[in-house]
């Protein structure tokens, strides 16, 4: 990615409203990575109704908290919707991690589920199915399309607005509310 063009690794997409798109429609999804190969990112605002009880089941671990276990799983995106991605808040020392941020990573390793199910895992995070990805330039052209906003993210709105609220919130941190916003765009 040349200096000219914006990275936005730590930044929320939000889908416009004219992006009909059923991966997508009314999403956020949470930027961990983009460069020159692309962009990855994880869906924070489509629970599904899988528990996390459900995966520690199939995973053969032991809960030792109900509420832990109760939590409900999301789609973080279309892509590897059997393999499990968890954006988490602090690091910790995972065996397959992402650093996003000083402060944000994403992990697809065991051991963190292992941790969570002691109640020994990070302070704040989201447990996915899948990914969102974007190819070379792909996201850009997305972005030049009016598919998609984009804004820095906003941890409040990433790990404690409720999820059905955050496609919202993320707009109104640029100043715009959703509903306002018809979803024919034309052009003059």
């Amino acid at each position: 990615m040349d200096d000219t063009e914006t990275n936005l690794t730590n930044h929320f997409l939000i889908a416009m409203p004219s992006l009909e798109d059923g991966n997508f429609s009314q999403s956020v999804t949470y930027i961990c990575e983009h460069d020159d190969n692309g962009a990855l990112g994880i869906t924070i605002n489509r629970p599904i109704d899988i528990q996390l009880k459900e995966i520690f089941t199939q995973l053969n671990i032991e809960a030792a908290n109900t509420e832990i276990a109760d939590q409900f799983i999301f789609i973080g995106g279309p892509v590897q919707q059997d393999r499990g991605f968890l954006l988490h808040k602090p690091h910790g020392n995972w065996d397959s991690s992402l650093k996003v941020t000083d402060a944000i990573a994403v992990t697809t390793s065991r051991d963190i589920l292992e941790a969570i199910a002691q109640d020994k895992g990070p302070e704040n995070v989201i447990i996915t199915l899948g990914y969102a990805g974007w190819g070379p330039g792909q996201l850009e052209y997305e972005l030049s399309q009016n598919a998609w906003l984009s804004c820095p993210a906003n941890e409040e709105i990433l790990f404690h607005t409720p999820p059905e609220k955050r496609w919202e919130a993320a707009a109104k941190l640029l100043g715009i509310d959703l509903q306002l916003l018809s979803s024919d765009t034309g052009h003059a």
